[in-house]
């Protein structure tokens, strides 16, 4: 198979370049004292519809994650960082996001980064979760890894091929090309 161009890729962050799923279970059953849920019982992207916890603390949850994602111990998903770095060396990395605030995700990038691929990045918050397909297009990417299934099926539709990156709430109800982590997404571009 012929491997892609890593200029032609770009990502979401949440449920793909961070673990905000894991961050969520830890900081509930941490701070919460909720020890009843795990990343696994996240069936939905919307969280309130599958998990019995108060929707006020589900919101304060991920109004930290989103607002000070560093403060509150968002971690990049396991093997995120080397691959982007290598994947960097190739081409600026790109980012579109559906987060609302573009300084905490670029606060948090620059953390976990190395500053010359940082000073590179193309980054887009978007502050809503549809209508990805024009940044997309314009930012020249044909190729886009995002966790939500909605947002897979609408770049599909748009002819950007969307790889569902494998998470609980995304399993069912599609024919996507799926990949289970950032191992698979290097497999795409390098031997």
């Amino acid at each position: 198979m012929r491997k892609l161009d890593p200029a032609l890729i770009g990502f979401d962050i949440d449920g793909v370049v961070a673990d905000t799923g894991g961050a969520f279970v830890r900081i509930a059953r941490e701070e919460y004292g909720i020890r009843s849920i795990s990343i696994d019982d996240i069936t939905s992207f919307e969280v309130e519809e599958c998990i019995d916890v108060d929707p006020v603390i589900i919101e304060t949850i991920f109004s930290r994650l989103l607002n000070d994602p560093l403060k509150a111990g968002l971690k990049p998903m396991e093997n995120a960082m080397p691959v982007l770095h290598r994947f960097a060396a190739e081409a600026p990395l790109t980012f579109v996001t559906a987060r609302p605030d573009k300084e905490p995700i670029s606060l948090w990038l620059r953390h976990f980064l190395h500053p010359a691929v940082f000073s590179r990045i193309r980054l887009v918050a978007m502050g809503v979760h549809d209508n990805k397909f024009p940044y997309i297009k314009e930012l020249g990417l044909s190729h886009f890894v995002d966790d939500r299934l909605q947002t897979c099926k609408a770049l599909s539709r748009e002819g950007i091929t969307s790889l569902v990156f494998r998470q609980p709430w995304n399993n069912n109800g599609h024919d996507l090309p799926t990949v289970d982590d950032w191992q698979a997404i290097h497999g795409l571009c390098f031997d």
